[in-house]
């Protein structure tokens, strides 16, 4: 009875706005990753661009120059914080630093004026949303009991590398007697070392991502209340659990969270989504390894297969609105040469590939682009040892090392990248031999790994504007709004 009163209330919000946006033509633009995707950067660039007139020749409305001129407006909902863009243009141009990542949901309404094909003057306005791709993940708790979710996480946390990262929450999971009356003390220690895991599993040096509850991981004001104080268990049965024990207390502290987090997550903001960028970090994954990619194709299939996804229609539109585009995006290709930028796409496109197919037949459009939304890095050949190298120079953060130099944040260096397999399966390969041979062609000094790098000095576009220096920016625009601008 609850989801069938959810539904009806979805459907009426959606006539309500179907008929508002009429007259007022929006796109809601949802963008999310997984964690330090770049989601926060993206957003800040796409504004900038629009505003600035940044060199997007892929664009057409812009190239061609029908957009009149782009401006943001008062965010429509008083409950969700505004995106902080003038705040992240500044840490990209004045300090040359990267802007905080997103640790909660935050909109920004931009109203585009310009001049459709056909000569009339129109108006888009685009909502942009930005949500951590980790409450993506938790979408499919609400399909699955306490006991299903229990015995799902376990499985996973038993497979390498996570069983050494799941050792002590295992130990003492394994002291627990799920039947036996609370013990609030010991309610909190296994929060407490399941969190730690999935803490330990997001660092870089494994990659991984699959790792509901999404909460546990950016709290927010929600940090040690109940709600977010559970973990699972070793379950012999599927209940139901005796009264007053840790079993019926961890279940009920589950739902509740689903409750207070999950279903208002969905209702509120993932069901009015109109189109859908998704930033995935794949570098980070190959960089981890084997073990990180299987786990990177795994969250990306949970991920897409939380889209209401379809072909728009009249009916759909009015009473149940679905994501008709979808734009998977490969980001910080600049840390490669651009010889490998098809490549990046290639290894995004099969980790995505069941989904993709997915969306596909339901009449879905998706695309897969490599991207840099800020170009941090330019292109040229160096000679070493009488070899030419296709490298990448750019500013290594402060502290950033390599071959044994650290770098103090002011210095250029020429970085070799190294080449991307043309067969992204060669990347599944047990022993990791295909990543690391990579850096092959360069000198045996040289230590192959991405290196942070700050962002760039802003170019002049031809009409005197700063410009930020993008990878393919333009075509992830092109993709999501462009036939919109018509």
């Amino acid at each position: 009875m609850f989801e069938l009163f959810e539904q009806i209330r979805l459907a009426g919000r959606a006539f309500a706005e179907f008929s508002a946006h009429l007259f007022d033509p929006t796109i809601r633009l949802g963008v999310t990753g997984l964690s330090r995707a770049g989601k926060t950067v993206f957003i800040t660039a796409l504004v900038h661009g629009l505003m600035r007139g940044g060199r997007l020749p892929i664009f057409e409305a812009l190239a061609t120059g029908r957009i009149a001129r782009a401006r943001l407006a008062p965010q429509p909902d008083d409950a969700v914080p505004r995106f902080d863009y003038e705040g992240h243009i500044d840490a990209l141009i004045q300090k040359r630093a990267w802007p905080d990542s997103t640790r909660q949901i935050s909109e920004l309404r931009l109203v585009i004026d310009y001049q459709s094909h056909s000569g009339y003057e129109r108006t888009l306005t685009l909502d942009l949303v930005d949500y951590p791709g980790e409450w993506l993940l938790d979408l499919p708790l609400l399909d699955k009991s306490f006991e299903q979710w229990s015995a799902e996480s376990l499985k996973l946390s038993r497979n390498p590398p996570r069983n050494r990262l799941a050792a002590a929450w295992h130990a003492y999971l394994a002291s627990l007697d799920p039947n036996k009356c609370v013990d609030e003390q010991a309610v909190l220690t296994a929060a407490r070392l399941f969190t730690d895991y999935l803490r330990a599993c997001r660092d870089e040096n494994y990659g991984l991502n699959l790792l509901p509850p999404g909460r546990f991981l950016m709290p927010g004001e929600l940090a040690g209340t109940p709600a977010l104080t559970f973990a699972p268990l070793e379950l012999a049965n599927d209940g139901p659990p005796p009264a007053g024990s840790l079993w019926a207390m961890m279940r009920r502290r589950y739902e509740a969270y689903k409750d207070i987090v999950v279903r208002p997550f969905f209702r509120d903001h993932f069901a009015r989504l109109d189109r859908q960028i998704v930033l995935v970090d794949v570098l980070a994954a190959i960089n981890a390894g084997p073990d990180a990619l299987r786990d990177l194709e795994a969250a990306l299939t949970a991920v897409l297969d939380c889209f209401r996804i379809g072909r728009k229609t009249m009916w759909g539109t009015m009473f149940r609105p679905q994501i008709d585009r979808i734009l998977l995006g490969a980001t910080k290709a600049d840390h490669l040469h651009h010889t490998s930028h098809d490549r990046l796409e290639a290894i995004l496109k099969m980790l995505a590939e069941p989904a993709v197919t997915k969306a596909d037949l339901a009449g879905a459009e998706v695309d897969v682009v490599a991207l840099a939304a800020v170009r941090a890095t330019h292109e040229a050949m160096v000679e070493r040892r009488g070899e030419k190298l296709a490298c990448v120079i750019g500013t290594p953060m402060a502290g950033e090392a390599v071959g044994g130099e650290v770098f103090d944040g002011k210095t250029e260096a020429a970085l070799f990248p190294g080449d991307l397999p043309a067969d992204p399966e060669e990347l599944f390969r047990s022993d990791g031999a295909a990543f690391h041979g990579l850096a092959t062609a360069a000198p045996q000094d040289v230590d192959f790994r991405f290196l942070r790098v700050r962002p760039p000095v802003l170019e002049l576009t031809d009409s005197g504007a700063l410009a930020l220096p993008h990878i393919r920016l333009d075509r992830a625009l092109q993709f999501l709004i462009g036939d919109r601008l018509q």
